[in-house]
């Protein structure tokens, strides 16, 4: 290897390092931010999706509870109700 060759690997090395030096902390913190944003956005998006899951609950519940209310008989008598009548049905013709 020559010197000039030497030089120039040795030239390149320290302009390496410089870049590394100088562009790891805004590259490292760029990272890190996209890290806590996921973070945050997983924890928003389960917190929001624990809310709607509750309020579907408690709007079922709430109904089913109304329904019970409103279904049941005002008393305890017992209501008549017809027999069913049958109707009979005429064969038809075959084709």
């Amino acid at each position: 290897m020559s010197q000039s060759t030497r030089a120039t690997a040795g030239m390149v090395g320290i302009g390496a390092a410089a870049c590394a030096a100088c562009c790891a902390g805004p590259v490292l913190a760029f990272v890190g931010g996209v890290g806590l944003a996921g973070l945050a956005s997983t924890y928003v998006i389960g917190a929001l999706g624990l809310v709607i899951a509750a309020a579907i609950i408690a709007f079922f519940l709430v109904r089913r509870r109304r329904r019970t209310r409103d279904c049941m008989a005002p008393t305890q008598t017992t209501i008549e109700v017809a027999a069913p009548t049958r109707r009979d049905v005429q064969p038809s013709e075959p084709r």
